[in-house]
């Protein structure tokens, strides 16, 4: 029942920040989604974890709208100007 509650508002969240769908379409795909992701965890074990966190850390990126794979800036070296 709680998984269902924090699956409801999860997605309600994810669809007020993603603007396609409103937020009780939202609340209904994230309490679908519930059960869904639970047994593809519980189906692959621990590598059913390690993609769901990969999925939940490549979503993330997606919503920040960032590339996953973008590289980090270096600061540029400054160059010495004594003879």
């Amino acid at each position: 029942m709680l998984r269902n509650i924090i699956g409801a508002l999860a997605g309600a969240k994810a669809a007020q920040r993603a603007g396609t769908v409103d937020g009780a379409t939202g609340a209904v795909l994230g309490v679908v989604a519930v059960p869904l992701v639970t047994r593809i965890i519980q189906r692959m074990g621990p590598i059913g974890w390690i993609a769901a966190a990969a999925g939940g850390y490549a979503m993330n990126r997606y919503m920040e709208g960032k590339p996953a794979d973008a590289p980090k800036r270096r600061p540029a070296r400054r160059r010495s100007t004594a003879a």
